[in-house]
């Protein structure tokens, strides 16, 4: 057992779009991630994802709508719903999803991670 700070392990990394695993839940990965810029239109057939802004704002785009995130803010999205992350400033936001969860669904792009990084 052993305390995590967000900040400390924030400050390790500065690429985006490249979730870092800062420790698993029963058989769920806690992630965080630094984004900006689009990501692409993905969805995730069999896990449900959950979203936790921890700095900035986060857009998610939907076919049908747009979803604004703040700090201290969080969306689940779905399972098998398609959907877009935006942040048009440096987003700093922590995940929660299935241990099997593929980063892009099953579209594969240059931002596709296959394996994730512990820290």
């Amino acid at each position: 057992m052993k305390k995590i700070n967000l900040k400390e392990k924030f400050s390790l990394f500065k690429d985006y779009w490249n979730p870092k695993i800062i420790g698993v839940l029963n058989d769920q990965d806690i992630k965080i991630a630094k984004v900006k810029g689009e990501f692409v239109w993905h969805n995730h057939e069999k896990e449900d994802e959950l979203f936790l802004i921890i700095k900035g704002l986060l857009k998610i785009e939907f076919n049908d709508k747009i979803v604004e995130l703040n700090e201290g803010e969080m969306l689940i999205v779905p399972k098998g719903v398609e959907h877009k992350p935006v942040a048009d400033k440096e987003v700093w936001l922590l995940l929660f999803e299935p241990s099997s969860t593929k980063h892009t669904g099953e579209v594969i792009s240059e931002l596709t991670v296959k394996k994730f990084e512990n820290i």
